[in-house]
């Protein structure tokens, strides 16, 4: 009785003994989970905080393309040469100028002359522009006639290349890059290359493939959303390694992030403000509605730009309106 009594204790001690060993060790696990997967989730907040500018935003392009790397790369991408072929790069005032004063004003993004004396208009646009066509024209039309003054002859005329990135779909067709030109219309045979458009769209970009051209790579490092995309793209280019580079340069800085985030911030108000004077429109006739919500959502971006102490001129460049629109509203607010 004894012996069956300390075997039956011996038993339950041993049965106990396993279910603590066995809590013990299920507890030793979920811990082991617990903090595996709370470290996979600190990395994955490290990693999705980590902040970087996307070129795309039009304050970070314009830096970009301070750096005279970073210019030819993407200039000799657009030419189809060889980057060493591409022997200087100058940056020029973005400011057309007016001839007569009833000249509307030009306002490029980024303007460089190569040593040739060939004229470059880079213009990076996220949203939408119902007459980006015109525009381009324009600008590039503008940038060819101001180079000669009355009396010169016409051969000291270059060549002008006007870019136009877009982060929306211009054509209804699938292709993503085009260079236009001045063409016979019935036998394509070119009439003059004095005069381009090229036009990147990138919301067209198709799948990556094998041994893609130096301008669909620099397609594709515009159209990154995050680092991973960006490095990808860094690995395969030295030029747009460059790119990489500045890039992560200027989101470290602290200047330039607040003016990068304040580019940002002016878009989304802008957008927002475009929602809602679309929204009052509707109600009030759309035609109507539109036109005085573009010319409030103006007057208040117009009013918010003085209170920082910003002049006529840099005004009238980030609105992209005309100096005399720009002045009149001035005039109204200080009526006021």
């Amino acid at each position: 009785m004894y012996a069956r009594t300390f075997s039956g204790e011996i038993y339950v001690i041993n049965y106990i003994y396993t279910r603590i060993l066995a809590s013990f060790l299920q507890l030793c696990c979920r811990k082991r989970e617990e903090n595996s997967m709370g470290k996979t989730s600190k990395q994955k907040k490290t990693k999705a905080d980590k902040f970087i500018m996307l070129p795309t935003v039009d304050f970070c392009f314009k830096e970009l393309m301070q750096d005279k790397k970073v210019r030819k790369g993407l200039i000799a991408a657009l030419l189809n040469v060889n980057p060493t072929e591409v022997e200087s790069t100058t940056l020029m005032p973005t400011i057309l100028r007016k001839r007569y004063p009833e000249d509307k004003y030009g306002i490029l993004d980024v303007r460089v002359e190569l040593k040739s004396g060939v004229q470059i208009d880079l213009e990076m646009q996220v949203e939408s522009y119902d007459f980006w066509a015109n525009r381009s024209v324009y600008y590039v039309s503008k940038m060819y006639t101001e180079q000669i003054k009355e009396g010169e002859d016409y051969d000291k005329l270059q060549k002008c290349i006007q870019v136009g990135i877009l982060c929306f779909p211009l054509f209804e067709d699938n292709k993503c890059y085009r260079r236009i030109a001045l063409c016979d219309t019935e036998s394509g045979e070119e009439y003059t290359d004095l005069i381009e458009m090229h036009v990147l769209e990138l919301s067209k970009l198709p799948p990556e493939q094998q041994n893609e051209t130096d301008l669909m790579k620099w397609m594709r490092f515009f159209g990154g959303r995050c680092e991973e995309d960006f490095k990808k793209m860094a690995e395969k280019d030295e030029y747009i390694g460059e790119a990489y580079e500045a890039l992560k340069n200027m989101s470290e800085d602290e200047i330039k992030r607040m003016e990068y985030e304040a580019r940002q911030k002016a878009i989304r108000d802008y957008n927002s403000y475009m929602h809602s004077a679309e929204r009052r429109g509707l109600k009030n006739g759309l035609k109507n509605g539109i036109k005085i919500g573009r010319e409030e959502i103006l007057k208040q971006q117009v009013e918010k730009k003085l209170a920082k102490g910003k002049s006529l001129e840099i005004i009238a460049d980030e609105c992209e309106e005309e100096i005399s629109v720009i002045r009149a509203l001035i005039n109204e607010i200080r009526a006021e």
